[in-house]
């Protein structure tokens, strides 16, 4: 019934396994991608005839995790896998980059990518394995392909690369790299480092293409067993209506490139590209789609030419320079952080926002539920690049920008322990003309330190272009829309001082050698260093004071062993705490507490309070007290937060005093020494050796009392047999032991109080 095809291979200490013929039989390629316990399914499909009109290569890609996979129901309201989640966009997006460029000119047929994780060992991120699949399945499909590619994903620890690293090993070491690449160069590269040099980025990528290659001799096994009969595409010759192009508004496209201005360019090459469709107006739709097409092949001609002649590039730049920056911080007065970078013209609004613990990103996944404290959205409106389109919810574009310039921040932040925020970073792009990613990336890192966030140091990012004409290149700084769209390149590169923190490669052609990597860092490297240098004259380090807008967290760590008392029984006494004193408190299960509150009296007076539960009375300290009771014999005063002592009438002056209501009423503020705390944990209190005003200890004038007597030598009293159980003496005999509700505590009876305002350490049984 079924005709299995399986290859397989030892590969970074697990098996990977390909196999074809027994799922999803009807699409023109399905294969089944396993590795260790973690398995992926990717189906291909592809149009048999091309839409009439299409002027485009309609390939769509969508990956999807399955909760089953990892043994888990969805949560949140709707049990059902929903909507692509930010997850789910990037790697659909991380198999899209390197296929696309892989597919011949003018192939046109709509083509449906879609890998489901179907198994998940918590072990292996399954994003390689997805695109390992998605490359196979399209290999053995006959669509024409010019893969495969491989996928791999590379850490660094200790000196080493490591070849497809646990999921935790990557998130905590100092590189988590993604590359994917033919046989012969590297098509593709995301990435996320802690500040590694340009030689480490390097020896990763090329250890990266060298897995790869292992990953295409598989998959070209499994295609020479199962692979179906390839598509016969017609290749058009278009030669002759590119030499008629030329000639007829070749001229104008060059001098359309020569203006500096975005605008004035832009209306230029329309009015050429207006001149091209009227010359083919009488001709037939074909024809007429294929002029359009032309003209972009014509433009394309004419700048990548001038650029490797004579490294003249659109505006004018030498291929080094770097167009004029303009930073400034702090000119949206209510936001936390706020910093407007413009680089030429591309200009971005970047804004952070601090908030608590509460205010984390809730992530539900494979792995479970995760928070995150770090936040980075970009938006990017039509107005920007002065267009009208749709604006509304983020396209996967917006997804995979914000992304990058997340990845290329991260490792800069400080830790929670030292900076105890919830951080959201939002970049709204308000020009566009070349790499607003990197721009977020400068103007992100410039709103957090004018919000007050301690950065380890600021980041800067650049974009990279590359000319390719056989073995000839130029490698270009900083690029241009036009550059990026006519180029061979997109490679952003992030980073301190130090080292790198990002980067990512898209490539247009079969792939770029060594050579040409390592050219395109160093140039990085120098204009990296450039954009920081004008970033400074903005704002060098991050402000030491927070924004008087921005809540403040104070952080507080306690004894395990106190948790209980400090959120006290059903969370009573935490409620309270955030009830009287207006801060938010959060503790978690190791005994840390954050206080937080935009005032900073509420913060103290909680500190406080949670410092009172948590710490034990000192003999022959002084503290800030409350009464709470008064009895006939004296009164109750709540101290340190939550602790109660008596102070007795004989304390409350150095006269003596016949009611204790003389000189105290209930919820008065008073000052207190501890005079004693006996094994039972009693607390004996004094007022009258405290200056009730400054609070400074007085000295003790009264005379000292004598010491008792001991119980059992006090003469005139007689010998007194020992009580035995039920025997009450001269109190009327026995009277056998009493029971719950016999009679009421000797307050209730004699003084006519409510005891529940009596600690129970203090309360007596006679």
């Amino acid at each position: 019934m079924f005709d299995v095809k399986t290859v397989s291979m030892e590969w970074g200490g697990k098996t990977l396994t390909l196999e074809t013929g027994r799922i999803a039989r009807q699409a023109d390629g399905a294969v089944l991608a396993t590795y260790g316990e973690t398995v992926v399914l990717c189906a291909v499909t592809a149009a048999k005839s091309v839409k009439e009109g299409q002027d485009f290569f309609p390939l769509t890609v969508h990956y999807q995790e399955k909760f089953f996979a990892a043994g888990r129901i969805p949560g949140g309201f709707f049990k059902r896998e929903r909507g692509a989640t930010e997850k789910e966009t990037l790697v659909s997006r991380l198999i899209d980059r390197p296929v696309r460029p892989l597919f011949p000119e003018g192939f046109y047929n709509e083509i449906n990518v879609i890998a489901q994780v179907l198994s998940y060992d918590g072990e292996v991120e399954p994003d390689v394995l997805a695109m390992i699949a998605a490359s196979a399945a399209l290999t053995i499909s006959g669509v024409p392909f010019m893969g495969p590619i491989g996928a791999v994903r590379v850490g660094y620890e200790d000196g080493a690369y490591t070849l497809n690293p646990r999921q935790d090993a990557a998130a905590a070491g100092a590189l988590d790299l993604v590359v994917a690449a033919t046989g012969n160069a590297v098509m593709m590269v995301e990435s996320q480092a802690r500040e590694l040099s340009e030689d480490v980025m390097l020896g990763a990528v090329m250890f990266a293409h060298d897995e790869c290659k292992k990953v295409v001799d598989l998959i070209i096994s499994l295609a020479e067993k199962a692979a179906k009969d390839p598509w016969d595409v017609a290749v058009s010759d278009n030669t002759a209506i590119k030499d008629q192009l030329k000639k007829l508004i070749g001229d104008d496209i060059a001098a359309a490139y020569k203006l500096t201005d975005k605008s004035a360019r832009s209306n230029a090459l329309n009015a050429a590209r207006d001149k091209a469709k009227a010359a083919f107006a009488d001709q037939d739709a074909q024809t007429q789609m294929v002029a359009i097409k032309t003209v972009k092949k014509v433009e394309a001609d004419i700048v990548r030419g001038a650029i490797l002649k004579d490294g003249t590039r659109i505006d004018g730049r030498s291929t080094t320079q770097i167009r004029p920056i303009e930073s400034m911080v702090g000119f949206l007065p209510r936001t936390h952080g706020s910093a407007l970078f413009t680089r030429g013209e591309t200009q971005a609004i970047c804004t952070t926002t601090l908030g608590t613990k509460d205010a984390e990103q809730m992530i539900d996944g494979l792995e479970g539920l995760s928070y995150s404290n770090f936040m980075l959205h970009y938006n990017f409106p039509p107005y920007s690049v002065g267009e009208v389109g749709r604006f509304g919810a983020p396209s996967r574009r917006d997804t995979g920008h914000g992304k990058l310039a997340w990845r290329a921040l991260q490792a800069v932040l400080p830790s929670k322990e030292e900076f105890p925020y919830t951080i959201r970073v939002v970049s709204d792009i308000t020009e566009s003309n070349g790499s607003s990613s990197m721009a977020t990336v400068c103007g992100g890192a410039l709103s957090m330190m004018d919000a007050g966030v301690p950065l380890t140091r600021p980041v800067s990012g650049i974009a990279m272009g590359l000319i390719l004409e056989g073995d000839e290149f130029t490698v270009l700084s900083d690029i241009l829309g036009d550059e990026d769209h006519l180029g061979d390149m997109d490679f952003k590169v992030a980073g301190t001082s130090e080292g790198i923190t990002t980067m990512q490669m898209d490539i247009k052609v079969a792939g770029i050698t060594k050579e040409i990597f390592a050219a395109a860092l160093n140039q990085a490297k120098e204009g990296r260093a450039h954009i920081l240098g004008e970033m400074t004259k903005a704002l060098g380090s991050a402000r030491t004071e927070l924004s008087a807008h921005a809540p403040r967290i104070e952080t507080l760590q306690i004894d395990k062993s106190k948790i209980r008392d400090v959120i006290g029984t059903g969370g009573k006494v935490i409620r309270e705490i955030v009830a009287t004193t207006g801060a938010k408190v959060d503790i978690d299960d190791e005994g840390l507490i954050k206080i937080s509150s935009s005032d900073l009296s509420q913060i103290e007076a909680a500190k406080n309070w949670i410092l009172g539960i948590v710490e034990e009375p000192e003999v022959g300290k002084i503290y800030d007290g409350k009464v709470v009771t008064i009895v006939d014999f004296g009164a109750f005063v709540n101290f340190m937060g939550g602790k109660d002592g008596l102070v007795h009438v004989s304390e409350m002056k150095n006269e003596r005093v016949e009611k204790p209501t003389d000189v105290v009423s209930e919820g008065q503020a008073v000052k207190v020494k501890v005079l004693e705390i006996d094994p039972r944990g009693k607390v004996r209190l004094s007022m009258r050796v405290v200056d009730q005003e400054t609070g400074a200890e007085l000295e003790d004038t009264r005379p000292a009392r004598e010491p008792r007597e001991p119980r059992g030598d006090r003469g005139d009293r007689g010998d007194r047999r020992p009580r035995r159980d039920g025997d009450r003496g001269g109190r009327g005999g026995d009277r056998g032991p009493r029971r719950d509700g016999d009679r009421a505590p000797r307050r209730d009876r004699e003084e006519g109080g409510n005891p529940d305002h009596i600690p129970a350490f203090l309360k007596s049984d006679d």
